[in-house]
């Protein structure tokens, strides 16, 4: 065994494989900035680690099978030992290795010092501020992480029954489940000024909780906690847990306050697992290939927590919006019939009519309530409900608030609303969205831009690359939102639907017609053929699709898409829609909305 490791010694294998590993993690961090400067996908840095950890192998058997020499490389067996320069090789190599190391701890130094000091926070941190990290499970059971989780939520919406207390949301605040990140950049991400961090272990019917509260400035623990419980009392773990912080933060708790902390959330530890459960697949739905099957799995677990826990109103909202996105989609085309779509409808409304029945707050029933009017298109009066929203100051919103606001004059209303969205969910994309759309109703392209940009940074959300790419178009930005489109979308029929807008926005008239004729071959998104031949002046074919939707269940929710989507004022004609038009007209809504971008195709 000596002999061997001599011999590797000798031959430099250890030396290459040294360098080998330090070169390759350069080559790595500055493909790694390169790729997040363009965009790329994270496919293409997986490829470049699979590739150098393949390389790694094949780097130590070259360096055992050949040697450098005077006349070039040869095979190890053919240079003769009292010729051979393996020794100079070996400190050449242990120069190249210093060199590498000297460079990536200048790059380390770098990103500690220059970039992250200079890096903002996506919103700035107020004194009475805290996010609840996910609480690690120290224990393995099947069910403990969910376990884990429920308890940290549970903390998290008691915190948030707390005027005085800017809580951030759970998108944001699990955005860094199992992940080690320091508290201080962790704070900074998310502007807060506390962080809650604990460990849950269950053994039987035991339960052990820590909890601590730090200070993000410098890491002073406020206030620490062990908890040593049967499992069956975690509500009275977290309720206590959430009162001790608020106190920590000197906020004075009346009974009427704490009262209100000890109204919400589950107090069934089976129904913390099953929540949970729901809404991990739920989140892995949206966005996802095979969204609805996923969907419809979330829905089976939250169906198990209504019967576990039939007055806990979160369930019913995240159960009720499967079928919102159903609707969205479904409407105004002809694959489900008017009892499949009666059907979604019903359930819906049974959803969001419990999840207001069981709210212990006037912020979350006007959400829902919003939510059901909008959807079931009973608008009259819609905007005093949105005004109602904004003088609750919520920390979440309706699924498509901006739909019956933005295009017919709210849209200021609305950008109100998504500043305190974006405070308290820095890392959820719909503030960011919302918050884009409305500056472009409003007419600020840069605005929009600016939001769309630092939204994606935040998010990564591919979404907020549209907001872009519509922003662009708005601005008259042409070059960068066709780089964009080419660059960033991926399927065809999206690509030619942008693609047709631009060449609208530009007055290509020749150009446009192609664009629109192929995609009309390819898509079946029929509210962007509506926005596609309302912006290039082909008013006839726009008012005939819409009389189509117009006439099939639900199908002004479609048209709904396409005004707010086309930022073109009126993109048909209401005597083509006489089913939305009369749903208009009893909402007392102002048509045509206002045009923010001037389509010089557009003659009406």
């Amino acid at each position: 065994m000596s002999q061997l490791f001599e011999e590797l010694k000798r031959r430099n294998v250890f030396r290459v494989v040294l360098a080998y590993l330090a070169a390759g993690w350069l080559i790595l961090q500055v493909v790694q900035l390169v790729l997040e400067s363009t965009s790329a996908p994270d496919w293409v840095m997986q490829v470049f680690l699979l590739a150098t950890a393949v390389g790694l192998p094949i780097a130590a058997l070259f360096a055992w099978a050949y040697e450098m020499t005077p006349d070039g490389i040869k095979r190890e067996k053919e240079v003769d030992r009292d010729e051979s320069i393996t020794h100079q090789t070996g400190r050449k190599l242990n120069r190249a290795i210093m060199i590498v190391l000297v460079i990536a701890v200048g790059m380390l130094l770098v990103d500690k010092f220059a970039l992250r000091e200079d890096a903002s926070p996506v919103v700035e941190a107020t004194e009475k501020s805290v996010a609840v990290l996910p609480f690690v499970a120290m224990s393995r059971g099947p069910d403990d992480e969910f376990f884990a989780d429920g308890l940290t939520e549970e903390i998290l919406n008691s915190l948030t029954r707390v005027p005085e207390l800017l809580v951030t949301a759970r998108t944001s605040a699990f955005h860094f489940k199992g992940k080690e990140i320091p508290i201080p950049e962790i704070a900074a991400t998310l502007g807060v000024a506390h962080v809650v961090e604990g460990s849950v272990r269950r053994s039987g019917d035991r339960l052990r909780v820590t909890a601590q509260l730090i200070r993000a400035e410098d890491g002073f623990h406020l206030w620490s906690e062990t908890y040593d419980h049967d499992t069956s009392d975690a509500f009275g773990v977290q309720t206590d847990i959430a009162e001790k912080i608020a106190t920590a933060l000197d906020v004075v708790l009346d009974e009427e306050q704490l009262e209100k902390m000890r109204s919400v959330g589950l107090q069934d530890p089976e129904a913390y697992v099953a929540f949970q459960k729901g809404i991990a697949v739920f989140d892995d739905a949206h966005g996802a290939d095979g969204a609805d099957e996923k969907m419809l799995e979330a829905n089976e677990w939250f169906e198990k927590t209504m019967a576990l826990a039939p007055e806990f109103p979160d369930t019913y909202s995240y159960h009720a919006d499967y079928f919102t996105h159903l609707l969205m989609r479904e409407a105004g085309k002809d694959e489900l019939t008017k009892a499949e779509l009666d059907a979604a409808m019903a359930s819906l409304e049974e959803d969001l009519t419990k999840a207001m029945q069981y709210s212990p707050d006037e912020g979350r029933r006007s959400s829902n309530a919003y939510d059901l009017d909008l959807i079931t298109g009973q608008w009259r009066g819609i905007h005093s409900r949105f005004d109602r929203l904004l003088e609750h100051g919520i920390c979440y919103q309706p699924n498509w608030p901006e739909m019956l606001t933005s295009p017919f004059g709210k849209a200021a209303e609305v950008r109100q609303l998504t500043r305190r969205l974006i405070e308290c969910d820095p890392l959820s994309f719909s503030g960011w969205m919302t918050s884009a759309t409305a500056s472009m109703w409003l007419g600020e392209f840069e605005a929009a831009i600016d939001v769309s940009k630092r939204g994606y940074e935040a998010t990564g959300h591919r979404i907020l690359m549209s907001e872009l790419v519509e922003a662009l178009i708005g601005a008259g930005r042409f070059e960068e939102a066709t780089t964009i489109i080419e660059r960033e979308y991926r399927g065809e029929s999206a690509k030619l639907g942008r693609l047709s807008k631009i060449a609208a926005a530009q007055g290509d008239e020749s150009r446009t017609r192609a664009l629109l004729d192929e995609f009309e071959r390819v898509t079946t998104s029929r509210d962007r053929l509506i926005i596609g031949f309302a912006t290039g002046g082909q008013r006839e074919r726009a008012n005939e699709i819409a009389a189509e939707i117009d006439a099939v269940p639900y199908g002004y929710l479609t048209l709904l898409r396409a005004i707010h989507s086309c930022l073109c004022g009126a993109p048909f004609d209401l005597e083509a829609t006489p089913d939305l038009a009369q749903r208009i007209a009893d909402a007392e809504l102002p048509w045509p909305p206002p045009s923010p971008v001037n389509w010089p195709l557009k003659d009406w």
